[in-house]
């Protein structure tokens, strides 16, 4: 298969963050006893991760092709290998921030690259938006692994333990093979490299003024809206478990897998529904689902008993719906994504990527920061009930986001 060293590569390089990016819902519950944080407080470390990938990708997004995009995720891989391996060795809340503003700032430079890659290594935009569909259902299959292997090293018999730290020495180790892997993949990237007489500067205003094109525009109010109600129910769902359903910490943190296995189930079905039906049918009724899965699913949660929870045998029916909402959610995201890159020449996708993933970043941080706030003042059902509000402005959203691809499509046929 052409290109399959490189490709092979970008799911490892995915995998890894997955599961380090996402384990902040798990961390969020642990440094609560280990470091005796309040929820408030602890929702800060969603900002760590998510302001460091804004803030790397802001000024680094269009000077990429310039690095190289292989030279970069090699960078990112090597950089969190060694934080990571720092984590059990030097254990605190502080170190907890460094961590995830070091995974963020590492993730800001694989995630850019990678998107922007895949307009290398695919040949048509039925093609990009079938390997964007399966890489992003494969990033959540990193994170159900993640919930899992997290899940493993956490004692339940003594809270305040921080034997889950050894997890780190783990991910240094598959991030270590990840960047073995990746320098021993060709990746022919001429077709985008930046020509010797265009300055820097000129790069990143082209990526502002690409910005505030009412498509692009319309686009990134979508894409943050996605990340902000994704991030808020996925950061905070162990906490959920824990604290609205009762259950014991490690399978708080293990159930919440099930929204990862959801989230990659619904984006692997995508890949095929959407070659037959359009893109915006297929999002609506997702949205419609989900919102319905909210009003079912956090009512049981009210009449849930776990007093006699030891297992997933034994856990209450309300654990297993409400992380189904990751199956209707999942198509939104890489769908809106290879619809915006897949119009754009190669050498746009670079500064396009720093804009998905900057505004992606800033979607995370204040969902999972406005969650954190309403379950310390209002408690878990309250905070979840508040995703239908995302929700419907999503909806419309991407009704306008629609109607002006639609017209971007008919200026270029008719060559306007």
């Amino acid at each position: 298969m052409r290109n399959w060293k490189i490709k092979a590569s970008l799911f490892l390089n995915y995998f890894v963050f997955a599961i380090l990016l996402n384990s902040v819902g798990t961390v969020i519950l642990q440094v609560q006893s280990n470091y005796n944080v309040s929820p408030s407080s602890a929702s800060v470390l969603e900002a760590f991760k998510d302001l460091s990938i804004a803030f790397v990708s802001f000024f680094v997004a269009t000077f990429l092709t310039r690095i190289g995009y292989k030279r970069a995720m090699l960078i990112a891989l090597a950089f969190v290998t060694v934080v990571c391996l720092l984590m059990p060795v030097i254990p605190g809340f502080a170190m907890t921030k460094l961590l995830f503003a070091a995974t963020g700032a590492s993730f800001a430079l694989i995630k850019v690259s990678v998107f922007a890659t895949i307009g290398l290594v695919t040949n048509n935009k039925k093609d990009h938006a079938s390997f964007m569909n399966f890489i992003e259902s494969f990033f959540m299959v990193g994170i159900l692994s993640g919930n899992l292997i997290f899940s493993a090293f956490v004692d339940d018999s003594n809270p305040s333990s921080t034997s889950w730290l050894k997890v780190y020495y783990l991910l240094a180790a598959i991030a270590a093979i990840a960047f073995v892997l990746l320098m021993a993949a060709p990746l022919d990237e001429s077709a985008v490299k930046a020509p010797e007489t265009k300055s820097p500067v000129k790069d990143f205003v082209d990526m502002i003024a690409l910005a505030i094109k009412p498509l692009v525009l319309v686009f990134i109010i979508s894409a943050f809206l996605y990340v902000f109600l994704e991030q808020s129910i996925m950061s905070w769902l162990p906490t959920y478990n824990n604290q609205v359903l009762h259950l014991p910490r490690s399978l708080s943190i293990a159930m919440a897998s099930i929204l990862a296995a959801a989230t990659a189930l619904g984006r692997f079905f995508a890949g095929f529904v959407l070659r037959r039906v359009h893109w915006l049918y297929v999002l609506i009724g997702c949205l419609v689902c989900a919102a319905a899965l909210v009003l079912i699913a956090i009512p049981l949660a009210k009449t849930a008993d776990a007093s006699l929870t030891t297992g997933w045998t034994t856990a209450p029916f309300a654990a297993f719906i409400f992380p189904l909402i990751g199956f209707f959610i999942a198509p939104i995201y890489p769908s809106i994504n290879s619809a915006i890159l897949s119009t754009l020449p190669p050498p746009k996708h670079g500064p396009m990527s720093g804009l998905i993933v900057i505004f992606s970043a800033l979607g995370g941080t204040t969902g999972s920061i406005i969650t954190g706030h309403l379950f310390e003042s209002y408690g878990g059902e309250k905070a979840f009930y508040f995703s239908l509000v995302p929700m419907t402005i999503l909806l419309f959203a991407l009704i306008a986001f629609n109607r002006l691809q639609k017209k971007q499509t008919q200026t270029l046929n008719t060559g306007g």
